[in-house]
């Protein structure tokens, strides 16, 4: 907090330079509006989950070359809308779906309810041109199936939606062209309207699209979409729901996207890493795209939670609603990884100790803390760690590995501890280290990152 007693201004280069992160977060600089700011208590749920399942399925994954296939390959209108003749939905089985991502280890799930393609997976009566799933060849309404599946499996539901539709020439040319941007504006106040108030409780309005002419910003692009006033509507029927940043209002969480890795230091503020199950060359299904080492997997979301953000994992179903098997395989492998490793997980939060890029990182609830060891040999070079509480207030009583005590050494700020000979290779060696009292830590600092360079 500043002086001023408002959140303090930091730009996207001195959030850089802070952190020396490799996080690249999308919308900074969004509108503020304190009345769209839930309290931290309102996110506490969000961060304990730590880890999602994103879906990306559409009219493009019948096509199988991603998701931005209809502008990339600019196939015409009638040839695009014709293939809602093959969209019929036979494989897909939300409940399937649900299952999969409790298996993974999920906790919420996000799933696309309309891309930039125009296409809404629901019974929309919003939509330009009626271009929605029940106009198809499926004849169901997938928003509600998802839902329901969702609320019954008892996970977090959110909802991913696009501002921008292709089918406009107004999204183009907003002000060369104003009604008809003006007409895609209606559209999405009118599916955001449907999406948060039709399907029971919704825990995540998730964003994207929201730039103009396919330059700028979600932020740069917020005069025509008046984002406080759209959120405002959508949190009428869903006061405690939170939202990404993508719609132009700064949102409730960061967003940093893609599967380069993450390094750097402790990152202050709420944040999410959206990425691929697989190579990361599509979000949509595209055939033969192998999943990612479960190794590369884990060491994504060790990285992530020592770090104080969330994970979440997209999977893209094939055109039918399928989920390819080798893709299925690898999430319960990352579940069955979770199912074993979840406390040093869940309910977590990143530190107190800074981690060290590629050697280790921590998390902490309450007075134990989870040490994650990428490399043993690297972070047995870095000598005794320093730790960022006083020691004399707080005592180590024990450090385990896989539940078994080791000898440790406690010197005024520093730990240090003996790896049993014989121990096993593993991606991510956890060694728990409990205190007399719980971890002190300081609230979260209220900061607002403007984008400006």
């Amino acid at each position: 907090m500043s002086d001023s007693g408002l959140p303090r201004m930091m730009t996207g280069a001195e959030l850089a330079s802070m952190l020396k992160s490799s996080v690249n977060f999308k919308s900074l600089g969004g509108m503020r509006s304190p009345v769209l700011t839930l309290p931290g208590s309102k996110k506490q749920w969000w961060r304990d989950c730590k880890v999602g399942m994103f879906i990306h399925w559409g009219l493009y994954s019948i096509v199988g070359r991603g998701e931005w296939v209809r502008f990339n390959e600019q196939i015409p209108d009638d040839e695009y809308e014709a293939l809602t003749e093959r969209f019929d939905g036979s494989g897909c089985d939300m409940r399937e779906w649900a299952s999969l991502a409790k298996d993974m280890g999920a906790r919420y799930m996000v799933m696309v309810a309309r891309h930039h393609d125009g296409f809404s997976l629901w019974d929309s009566p919003g939509s330009y041109k009626a271009f929605t799933s029940m106009n198809s060849a499926a004849h169901r309404d997938f928003i509600r199936e998802y839902t329901d599946a969702c609320h019954e499996a008892g996970l977090y539901t959110g909802i991913y939606y696009s501002n921008m539709d292709w089918r406009f020439p107004g999204y183009f040319d907003p002000e060369g062209k104003p009604e008809s941007a003006l007409r895609m504006k209606q559209q999405a106040y009118d599916q955001v309207r449907e999406l948060c108030s039709r399907y029971g409780k919704v825990d995540i309005l998730w964003y994207d699209g929201s730039w103009l002419a396919h330059k700028g910003s979600d932020t740069s692009a917020a005069w025509l979409w008046e984002p406080v006033k759209l959120n405002t509507m959508a949190r009428s029927y869903n006061p405690d729901m939170l939202i990404n940043p993508r719609s132009g209002w700064e949102g409730d969480f960061y967003c940093d996207e893609g599967s380069h890795e993450v390094k750097g230091s402790i990152i202050p503020v709420p944040w999410e890493k959206s990425m691929c199950i697989c190579s990361g060359t599509s979000w949509g299904w595209i055939p033969n795209d192998p999943p990612l080492s479960l190794d590369r997997l884990i060491t994504m979301l060790v990285n992530v939670i020592a770090r104080d953000g969330n994970l979440l994992l997209n999977i893209g179903p094939r055109g039918d609603g399928s989920i390819p098997e080798e893709v299925a395989a690898r999430a319960r492998e990352f579940g069955a990884w979770l199912k074993e490793n979840g406390e040093a997980v869940y309910g977590t939060r990143g530190g107190p100790v800074q981690p060290v890029d590629r050697v280790f990182g921590t998390t902490y609830h309450d007075n134990t803390i989870y040490f994650h060891i990428l490399d043993r040999g690297a972070f047995q070079a870095l000598g005794p760690v320093r730790m960022p509480f006083g020691m004399a207030e707080n005592s180590v009583e024990s450090v385990s590995i896989h539940g078994i005590p080791v000898d440790f050494a406690q010197e005024a700020d520093t730990l240090s501890w003996e790896f049993p000979q014989g121990l096993r290779e593993e991606t991510d060696t956890i060694v728990t280290v409990t205190l007399s009292a719980p971890v002190r830590t300081a609230d979260d600092p209220e900061i607002y990152f403007t984008g400006k360079e």
